[in-house]
């Protein structure tokens, strides 16, 4: 987050000047090294007593038995939905900092070409497809379906993404829709293979209609293709048959066996108050998780001709209806490397839907045991 340092030196500052005798050690620890340290760490006699981590790890944590439990009534501040999202066996280990929610950022001059509203949900996104494909030559979208837990998320929005429901008939039609986008040509062969990142650069040049992204991408084409960003307008994010919305999170979790636990969840509800969420927010491209911060006219208004702050207001909103949301379990990686190879082999017609969301179940339910 760009000028990050300067604002969290400066909630030390004032936290330490508010509590006589408390210092503060703030650690920055490399993304690619932050799980394997903080586990060592946080199993240690001496971890530290407050851990910035994304709720997937937190999760692993929790399940190890490794956190401090956040009472409840410490948590009234925040967003009621991203608080269920966090609950582990009805507990609470986190408490949320920032969130994220991906809106629909699309080429307004190939949505005019094709004569096509945005689409709202998949079924529209593949009903469009062959439209915008016939009258541009460009794809709808090159969905990054098997980059981490993004068929997962997808999944969630059919209420199918569990070991249970994953062979299910609803299961069989999402992974059929994109199969049928695929085998007719409707969104790019790469899609078995391309990340996020590639798919914005195939949005800058012109070659896709639209990609679901956080509002911080439209920076990134502001700056790398400015005649595309002429062209970009924002709408929610696509849903589908349940209706919610998907966002990721950053939160602080405790660890059991750390020294300060009462002082370390004062300095994160210090943090995360009303205050500092909104300069936070405005420093960044983060969405606050405080309730109060979000009912700020930073999150409810805009001007007609501000992108950013239009993508804003849409991801704000969003986080009013997330549930269900997705919840990490046990394993998560391996569970994404099932969905992920079972995406390939659909699209690449190495395997029949059906077959391979059977061995799909059977192999999630083994790792569930």
């Amino acid at each position: 987050m760009n000028d990050f340092a300067p604002y969290i030196t400066k909630i030390i500052e004032k936290y330490e000047t508010d509590n006589p005798g408390i210092k503060i050690k703030w650690v920055d620890v490399p993304f690619s090294e932050g799980e394997k340290r903080t586990l060592a760490s946080v199993l240690s006699d001496n971890p530290p007593d407050l851990v910035n981590l994304n709720p997937d790890f937190s999760a692993t944590l929790a399940h190890k038995g490794a956190l401090y439990e956040i009472p409840a009534e410490k948590t009234i501040q925040f967003n009621k939905e991203i608080m269920n999202s966090l609950t582990t066996d009805g507990k609470i280990y986190s408490i949320p900092w920032y969130a994220t929610s991906a809106v629909t950022i699309y080429n307004k001059e190939l949505a005019n070409k094709s004569g096509i509203p945005v689409p709202e949900n998949y079924s529209q996104l593949a009903q469009f497809a062959p439209v915008v494909k016939g009258k541009t030559g460009a794809y709808i979208i090159l969905p990054n379906i098997t980059e981490n837990d993004t068929m997962l998320k997808i999944l969630n929005k059919y209420g199918t993404a569990s070991s249970q429901l994953i062979n299910s008939e609803k299961a069989v039609e999402v992974f059929d829709l994109f199969k049928y986008l695929y085998s007719n040509g409707l969104i790019p062969k790469e899609t078995v293979s391309m990340t996020l990142q590639e798919a914005l650069e195939k949005y800058m040049s012109g070659n896709i209609m639209l990609i679901g992204a956080g509002a911080n991408f439209l920076n990134m084409i502001k700056e790398n293709a400015p005649s595309t960003y002429a062209l970009t307008d924002v709408a929610p994010q696509m849903t589908g048959e349940l209706g919610q919305f998907d966002f990721s999170l950053m939160n602080f979790v405790i660890p059991l066996r750390a020294k300060h636990k009462e002082h370390a969840l004062k300095f994160a509800l210090f943090l995360t108050n009303e205050e500092n969420q909104l300069e936070l927010a405005k420093l960044t491209n983060v969405l606050a998780v405080n309730q109060k911060t979000l009912e700020n006219d930073f999150y409810t208004k805009y001007e007609k001709d501000d992108l950013m702050a239009k993508a804003r207001v849409i991801s704000a909103k969003q986080l009013n209806k997330i549930t269900p949301a997705y919840k990490t379990r046990k394993n998560q990686k391996d569970i994404n490397n099932l969905i992920n190879t079972a995406v390939q082999e659909i699209l690449l017609d190495k395997s029949a839907t059906q077959p391979a969301l059977d061995k799909v179940s059977k192999d999630w339910n083994m790792l569930e045991k």
